[in-house]
């Protein structure tokens, strides 16, 4: 017990959706339904509805059965596809939200970053809710004032740390509120994709911030769809699919089982409607994708140094003006090795207006990559709204080895993912005396 942080056994939660509950019933209302209740069930009965007629609501699981453990000082990421249960996990492990099932067992104070704002009252200045927030987490006014100067210096708002927080911007509530959330020295740190919505210099700083937290032995669960923040960050990892904890170790075995999720189909095609790696506020224009070789045939492995044309079928709901189509190409881990974007390419494709379902062909000459597994993300967008679609980890590539130089050989792949061809010439000088 000593050395674990927090434990969680049996862990589910269900919620109940598809009937909504009236904000006021009166006495008059309560009675009416008792008398009308009978009926209403022989009806549903009659109609065949045996869920009408028992009166129930549709249930989901957005937890079930999740049993872990963490100790203390470990640097846990925490990942899944949308809807994979998260966030309910966090929730519930910061006491904001109820279990139905199973226990949490926490051994230290924790400090959480959920949202933007998380446990701010918008009526408050900064000043009061920075107290507010280490009176919560049960430290005493003198802790908190010996921290003040650093977190407001670290959320860089000292101009405005007397101005109530409902006046605050997104970026500034974001940045006060992790700076709370990580200085005021919680034993359990969590932190979920909020993190995303700050710029690349906030989250370079969360991000060092985080690594010094652990540097000093507390606990730190992180959920992002980052994957290569979560693997610099993190030394194990957690992976939940569809409510239920399906992996726990290593953290770049972690990244592989993820990525692995939904991989491509063996016919070399897969449909992107719907799929569950769109990101939330995107509108769909991604329909499906095709890989294919010279002859155009649709295959999920391909050799290194083989042509492939990567399909793709689009239907804008709109007119789209000059779009940018992008696909970025990841290794295992999740780290961005290139992007492939119409714009930008020596034959670049203009498209001046996208208005009807159409067909997009990006085509390699050569595959450059080292044998392994790839994974492929998409996006569509505009001047305007630079993603109005987009999905990580689409479909993923399988690459083999292949005579791609030649030479009967492959370099190892210690050397490096990429296949570059470069021509080595030796010219013969005269001894330079000394």
């Amino acid at each position: 017990m000593g050395n674990l942080a927090l434990r969680v056994d049996g862990l589910g939660k269900q919620y109940r959706i598809g009937k909504r509950e009236a904000a006021y019933r009166t006495f008059r209302d309560v009675l009416a339904d008792a008398l009308s209740a009978p009926f209403k069930r022989a009806a549903g009965l009659l109609r065949g509805n045996a869920a009408a007629a028992a009166d129930l609501s549709e249930t989901i699981w957005a937890l079930r059965d999740v049993s872990f453990e963490v100790k203390k000082g470990e640097v846990v990421g925490i990942i899944g596809r949308n809807g994979a249960g998260k966030s309910t996990l966090l929730k519930i492990l910061a006491s904001i939200t109820e279990p139905s099932e199973g226990e949490v067992q926490l051994y230290g104070r924790v400090g959480a970053l959920l949202e933007v704002g998380t446990g701010f009252h918008p009526e408050l200045t900064g000043r009061e809710n920075i107290y507010l927030n280490g009176a919560i987490l049960g430290m005493s006014r003198a802790e908190i004032k010996r921290k003040f100067d650093e977190i407001v210096a670290f959320a860089e708002i000292e101009k405005f740390i007397d101005t109530p927080v409902k006046h605050y911007s997104s970026g500034m509530g974001l940045r006060l509120g992790f700076a709370v959330a990580a200085h005021l020295e919680p034993e359990i740190l969590i932190v979920d994709e909020v993190l995303a919505v700050g710029d690349a210099a906030f989250q370079k700083k969360c991000l060092g911030k985080m690594n010094e937290v652990a540097g000093e032995g507390r606990t730190v669960l992180f959920v992002s769809h980052n994957m290569a923040a979560v693997q610099g960050l993190c030394r194990r990892g957690i992976v939940l699919e569809k409510g239920q904890l399906v992996f726990d170790g290593a953290v770049e075995a972690a990244l592989e089982h993820y990525l692995m999720q939904g991989s491509l189909a063996a016919q070399g095609e897969v449909t992107l409607m719907p799929h569950s790696n769109r990101r939330s506020a995107a509108t769909p224009i991604l329909q499906s994708i095709r890989l294919t070789d010279s002859a155009g045939n649709a295959k999920p492995i391909f050799q290194s140094g083989e042509p492939l044309t990567i399909e793709l079928t689009l239907a804008p709901p709109q007119p789209l003006n000059m779009p940018s189509i992008g696909i970025g190409v990841d290794d295992p881990s999740g780290v961005r090795l290139f992007s492939l974007v119409n714009r930008y390419a020596p034959s670049g494709l203009q498209i001046e207006q996208l208005a009807q379902p159409c067909r997009v062909l990006c085509q390699l000459a050569e595959l450059p990559l080292l044998p392994g597994r790839y994974s492929l993300s998409l996006s569509v967008g505009t001047a305007e709204e630079p993603l109005m679609d987009a999905i990580d980890h689409a479909v993923f590539l399988e690459v083999e080895g292949g005579d791609a130089l030649g030479i009967a050989k492959l370099p190892p792949a210690y050397l490096g993912r990429f296949l570059v061809r470069a021509a080595w010439q030796l010219h013969q000088t005269e001894a330079i005396l000394p």
